[in-house]
Formats: structure tokens, C-alpha cells, sequence
């Protein structure tokens, strides 16, 4: 079986002097939806894999600039970022969803811990700073998450652990989600919420994070069980089947199966590699290279997802492919392949090659 790096090709298609577009018809970018700071963020983040990847170095780094440059621009002088800027180059709203703005602190964060040039590593250093007063007024549990995970990577980095808000933000947000938890969960339902929808797998591996960095067993513990609970719904005969966006799953009601997202895919990786390395369990390893194959047509459709240029298409319907390969599914794609490519031995392992 050959492995290979994926390409960054249709990403470069997707990306332009000011960021990388939303939407695609099929696989030509579609400049009337312009540009978004959840989409910017998740490339800048592939962008710094890339880089160190090493043979897509230059690249990523042409990439890079372009999306960090977003990013800073993005942000508000109260630290808050905006989401939706138009092809012609203006920002459409005041200020961006939580959501966004959990992305942007996770690419931040990402970046102060992982950007390839000391002067990136710089600004996102100032980005986290301005945006960290801003962690709290958070609500929602995955924009939570988002921001937990750029907070992990940023106390990981370089004098990360003397500074006290970063490991006071992620011991407040792990006090959150454990509280969510205990006013919830039941023993058949091991969960946060009433509801599983979208990046679900985005939680437990916020808590994996948190614990792992903050050595708090319990976190770790929480993050394990009900990342089990999650891979018991999800994973059917060895094979990834998320939770379809056309219904989602409500709690003692029938799971909807499709339309499954991309996304999904990519943060139940994530989740995986987060439970190894909490748990040196190297079945989690197994488990996410598993579920990269979900891209690859092991998937309740059997259907070919992933694309030589290191294309992906939107998501899959009962009957038909979205063949529609916007930045969203694109960038779950690549990053999921970026993040298998690290062993323990630390050689690239490489993305699995289109048949």
C-alpha cells in the first residue's frame, strides 16, 4: 500500500491574495461567497503542518502568510474577531459567531506553538493575548472547545506554562464541560447535551487536551468516556458512519445518517490521537487511520470522497455525493492526513494515495 503526502493543490486553487473561499462549484472556487474566519483559521493551522511536514514547506508558507494575514486583520481591537468578508474585500459583520471566534483562538494558539516562522509565532502570540479576556464570554460547548484547544497549544509552547491565564482559562472551560456533563449524562447517555450534531468529537477531545496538558486525571478520565460513548454511536462494524447533519440525533430519537460532513471525520481523528497520547493506547491510533479511510470510500456509500489534488467533497447523501469541494471539506481532508503523519518515531507518515 503507497503512502504520500497530500497535495495542496486544490487548496492553492481554493486561495487568493486575501484568503481562501468558502464555497466551490465542483472544484472551482465560488467567489461570490467570499471569505470566512472559521475556513482562514482552519487553513492557517494546515498551513503550519504542511510547513513541517517539509516537502510542501514552500508552499504552506506562501499559504500561510496569506491566511495569518487574514486573521490579524480580522480581529477587532477588543480581541473579538469578524467572520464574513465579501470578494470585494469588506467585512459583512460587526463581529463573528462564537464559533468563529473559538477558530480563531485555536489557530492562534495552534500557531504560537506550531507557525514555522518566529515572527508568525510573534503575532499569534499578540492575537491570543488580545483575544484571551474574551475566552470567558464564550457560552456554546464547541465554540468552548474551539478555543481550548488553541489554549492547550498555546501553554505548550514556549514559556506557555508561566503563564497563569492561559492555564486558568483551560481549568475554567474543563470545570464547564464537567458540569454540562454531570447534569446530563446517564449511564446510556455518556454526554454533555441532549443532542449529538455537528463536530461532536471536537468536546472529549477538548477535555483530552485540557487534562493532558494540566495533568489532571480526571479531565482525562471524562475525555475517554465519553469518547467511547461517542465511537459506540459512530463507529458501525469498524467503519466511521457520523451523525448526518439532515437531523442530527436527539436523544431517545433515530440518528440521522446523512448528510454526513466531512468535518466530522477530521475531528473524530483528532479526538483519537488526543486519546492516545493521554492514554499511550495505541489502539486509538488505529482507530483514527481507520477513519481516514472513511475519505477514501470506506464509507456507507462506498463512495470516493478524497481527490488527487487533495480535493474533498462535501458530504455524503443517501443516493449522490455532494460533489462540491469547498474549503470546509477540503481542509478536513488535508488536516487529517497532516495529523497521521507523525509517528512516535517522528518520520512523516505519509497520507494514503488515491487507488
Amino acid at each position: 500500500m503507497t503512502w504520500h503526502e497530500p497535495s495542496l493543490e486544490h487548496l492553492i486553487a481554493l486561495t487568493d491574495d486575501v484568503g481562501i473561499f468558502q464555497h466551490a462549484t465542483h472544484d472551482v472556487p465560488n467567489r461570490r461567497e467570499g471569505y470566512c474566519t472559521d475556513d482562514v483559521s482552519r487553513a492557517f493551522m494546515v498551513a503550519n503542518l504542511a510547513a513541517r511536514a517539509g516537502n510542501r514547506r514552500d508552499q504552506a508558507l506562501r499559504l500561510g502568510r496569506i491566511y495569518l494575514s487574514f486573521l490579524h486583520d480580522a480581529q477587532r481591537p477588543d480581541g473579538r474577531f469578524r467572520n464574513f468578508m465579501s470578494h470585494a474585500r469588506a467585512w459583512l459583520d460587526p463581529v463573528g459567531t462564537p464559533d468563529s471566534n473559538g477558530r480563531a483562538i485555536w489557530a492562534a494558539g495552534h500557531g504560537l506553538r506550531y507557525a514555522p516562522r518566529e515572527g508568525w509565532r510573534q503575532i499569534c502570540g499578540s492575537m491570543l493575548d488580545l483575544a484571551l479576556p474574551n475566552v470567558s464570554d464564550l457560552k456554546f460547548l464547541r465554540s468552548l472547545a474551539y478555543a481550548a484547544l488553541g489554549l492547550a497549544h498555546a501553554y505548550e509552547a514556549p514559556l506557555g506554562k508561566d503563564r497563569p491565564a492561559l492555564a486558568a482559562a483551560l481549568r475554567a472551560i474543563g470545570a464547564d464541560f464537567t458540569a454540562r456533563h454531570a447534569a446530563v449524562a446517564s449511564p446510556e447517555w455518556d454526554w454533555f447535551e441532549n443532542e449529538l450534531t455537528y463536530d461532536n468529537a471536537r468536546i472529549p477531545e477538548a477535555l483530552l487536551r485540557i487534562g493532558t496538558v494540566l495533568e489532571d486525571s480526571a479531565l482525562i478520565e471524562l475525555g475517554v468516556r465519553t469518547f467511547a460513548f461517542y465511537e459506540s454511536i459512530v463507529v458501525e462494524n469498524a467503519m466511521f458512519v457520523p451523525v448526518g447533519n439532515s437531523g442530527w440525533y436527539v436523544r431517545g430519537g433515530e440518528r440521522a445518517r446523512y448528510a454526513q460532513q466531512p468535518l466530522e471525520a477530521a475531528a473524530f481523528i483528532d479526538a483519537a490521537l488526543a486519546a492516545e497520547a493521554a492514554t499511550s493506547d495505541r489502539r486509538y491510533r488505529k482507530l483514527a487511520e481507520s477513519t481516514l479511510d472513511w475519505f477514501y470510500g470506506r464509507n456507507s456509500c462506498g463512495a470516493l470522497l478524497a481527490t488527487p489534488d487533495g480535493g474533498c467533497c462535501d458530504g455524503l447523501e443517501r443516493l449522490t455525493v455532494n460533489r462540491n469541494m469547498g474549503a470546509e471539506s477540503t481542509l478536513a481532508f488535508v488536516a487529517s492526513a497532516f495529523a497521521l503523519g507523525a509517528p512516535a518515531e517522528g518520520r512523516l507518515r505519509l497520507a494514503r494515495s488515491i487507488p
